[in-house]
């Protein structure tokens, strides 16, 4: 059972790792290179699609961490998953903090309506975001760490 957990809460994670290092790392480069148009409008329907995809993701990965601390603990694989969790907590702070009130504003711009400082809004996002995929990284390093202490 423990395996099992630990097996599915890394996989979880890691597919997650990826598809927001993607995202920050080389597709939202490329979006806010694009024309102001086209990128508004490759921008907003990005934080509309993963607006939905992402927060389930993240709970349901927070919620199999703390599982996994659950079901190991007193060992050193629940040690990891704590760690594990924690970074999650902050990770969600930091999102509902910065991300989440960028992101919403960013699904009604359009190019004819927009900030004058949207770029720079963008590249903020992006920035924090940098600081969150380090985060689920190093969670997911420690969810790693859980698995092979088991």
């Amino acid at each position: 059972m423990e395996t099992a957990l630990a097996i599915v809460t890394a996989a979880i994670i890691g597919t997650m790792v990826g598809v927001e290092s993607c995202v920050s790392f080389f597709l939202n480069p490329i979006v806010l290179r694009l024309p102001a148009g086209p990128s508004l409008e490759a921008q907003a329907d990005g934080a509309r699609v993963l607006g939905r995809a992402m927060p389930p993701w993240y709970i349901v990965s927070l919620v199999l961490t703390v599982a996994l601390a659950t079901v190991t603990w007193g060992t050193t694989a629940a040690q990891a998953s704590v760690i594990a969790v924690i970074l999650f907590l902050i990770n969600l702070v930091m999102s509902l903090a910065v991300l989440v009130p960028i992101n919403r504003r960013a699904m009604r711009w359009t190019a004819a309506e927009h900030p004058a400082d949207w770029r720079e809004q963008s590249q903020r996002w992006n920035r924090v975001n940098h600081v969150r995929v380090g985060l689920i990284l190093a969670a997911f390093i420690l969810v790693l760490v859980a698995t092979t202490s088991l």
